[in-house]
């Protein structure tokens, strides 16, 4: 009876041990086959973050903190103000700049109204120098005369000499009028080397001290910092009243709008990454329920480890190999992450879809825009250019005219 018990147990085990090993055979080949038909068009990685532009906000010359208009998590736009530095001696810079350019104008039309007397005194002295040699002709003619006479007795001697002192002192006329004219000519000359080939306005000196407006009217408006980019504020340490340096970290503006995803690949993964690709991703923010798409745009030069502020030194003599990572740049869908805003620094879960293999593993292409641009402090300049001309205009008056 015992036997037969025994022999009943085995086979049920057998039995067991069968649809076991049956089970483990199906599993094995649907997770081959799901492999083979899904699983190996991908390269997965949980090694993947949102990064975005953060943008540093640092004064451009130093100050005093006398307002602040924003908080960190504020949303501000392109040109907003965000921090006032104290102006009382920009104020006054640009005071005295604006003095100088005023004087430096009335200086230069003066320069330039000098030519027209200095001409007419050249014209005066030619004239001059004209009558004398008339005079000089005269009085030789006179001597030319008297000379033959003077042998005959028809002119006396003492007539003869009055006549060559008239030609002596006549010739000598003729040699002061000419070296006055050359006086003239070369005062002319001197004040026509500062004035040729310019008008007051282009003049050099007015120029100089136009710069040093502009260069007073920046420093006022720097006194002002304003948002390159739209974002969302971060990281403002800055206090009311403190003192700043020129360069010195005051808050962080990121543009929430515009991010990617840097996926960190296996070395082994990299074979079938190319440029294109197109990809899924889950942030652990939303889980799987929401998915975001996005295209591969480029992947790293190097790995985490040779960027590194510390690189590893492999050449020692206990030496363990480590994986390395690449990171893969992949742009997102800019209507998805509106809808399901992410922040930097979010983990992310990427998949790639390698089937594409017609992209090219390296960028070869340069860009030709570039990737940020800001036209804020653009009217900083054109403000001060502006005022210059305003301040030339005011200081030329009516003799602007002596300058064609």
């Amino acid at each position: 009876m015992s036997e037969l018990n025994s022999h009943e147990h085995n086979t049920a085990r057998r039995r067991g041990l069968t649809v076991i090993a049956a089970l483990v055979v199906l599993g094995g080949l649907a997770w081959g086959g799901w492999h083979w038909m899904n699983t190996r068009h991908f390269e997965t990685t949980d090694n993947a973050y949102a990064s975005g532009n953060v943008v540093q906000i640092t004064p451009q010359i130093g100050g005093t903190v006398v307002a602040i208009g924003v908080n960190d998590t504020d949303f501000v736009r392109a040109g907003q103000m965000l921090v006032t530095l104290d102006s009382a001696d920009a104020r006054v810079a640009l005071e005295q700049a604006h003095a100088q350019l005023a004087q430096t104008v009335r200086e230069v039309r003066t320069l330039f109204a000098n030519n027209a007397p200095l001409k007419a005194q050249v014209s005066l002295r030619q004239a001059d120098l004209a009558r004398a040699q008339a005079e000089a002709t005269r009085t030789q003619e006179d001597v030319n005369r008297r000379s033959p006479l003077l042998a005959t007795g028809a002119v006396g001697k003492e007539e003869f000499q009055h006549a060559t002192a008239q030609l002596t002192a006549a010739k000598s006329a003729v040699t002061a009028a000419q070296s006055a004219v050359l006086a003239t000519q070369e005062q002319l000359v001197a004040s026509q080397t500062q004035t040729e080939g310019t008008s007051p306005e282009d003049h050099p000196n007015v120029q100089r001290a136009a710069a040093r407006v502009r260069e007073a009217w920046l420093a006022l408006e720097r006194t002002q910092l304003k948002a390159p980019i739209s974002g969302t504020i971060a990281k403002r340490g800055v206090q009311l009243g403190q003192r700043v340096a020129a360069g010195a970290p005051l808050m962080t503006v990121v543009a929430l709008s515009d991010l990617w995803v840097d996926a960190n690949f296996k070395e082994s993964q990299l074979q079938n990454l190319r440029i294109g690709q197109s990809a899924t991703l889950q942030a652990d923010v939303y889980g799987s329920q929401v998915l975001f798409h996005g295209t591969v745009t480029g992947l790293g030069a190097g790995t985490g480890a040779a960027f590194a502020l510390l690189p590893a030194q492999n050449a020692t003599g206990n030496w363990i190999k480590v994986v390395q990572r690449v990171p893969v740049r992949i742009a997102l869908d800019p209507k998805e992450v509106a809808e399901h805003p992410l922040r930097v620094g979010l983990s992310m879960d990427v998949s790639v879809d390698i089937r594409q293999q017609d992209g090219k593993m390296l960028s070869d292409t340069p860009s030709t825009t570039p990737p940020q641009a800001t036209e804020v402090f653009d009217a900083q300049l054109h403000a001060a250019d502006a005022q210059v001309q305003t301040i030339i205009a005011a200081n030329l008056g009516r003799n602007k005219a002596l300058s064609h």
